[in-house]
């Protein structure tokens, strides 16, 4: 899997790969600086408590979902629902692209 290299976006999916939480995946919602953002996933993370991670803890890969960053950058918030959904998507896309052998670059 491809990682992105510029900083992250709202929507975009990351594996966490430092702290309590290493191994899972998460979306960013929000933007706090240039080191930190808060990422949700609707389960353990719900929006409306969401983690501030250091994006050096942080996997990047390159993959948006449009839901979730249109969502937010319309009404400022997100479902836990559309969350476990944009998740769920990126999970079956990249097992579908592994299963072809290909590599995922989102």
């Amino acid at each position: 899997m491809k990682e992105s290299d510029s900083s992250p976006q709202v929507g975009q999916i990351v594996s966490i790969s430092k702290g309590r939480d290493a191994g899972q995946f998460a979306i960013v919602i929000q933007l706090l600086d240039d080191r930190f953002v808060l990422i949700a996933d609707g389960e353990k993370k719900k929006f409306d408590r969401p983690k501030k991670k250091n994006i050096q803890h942080l996997e990047c890969f390159n993959y948006i979902s449009q839901e979730v960053r249109s969502s937010m950058l319309e009404t400022g918030k997100v479902t836990n629902g559309k969350l476990r959904w944009a998740l769920g998507k990126f999970m079956e896309d990249v097992l579908e692209a592994l299963e072809k052998g290909d590599e995922f670059d989102g």
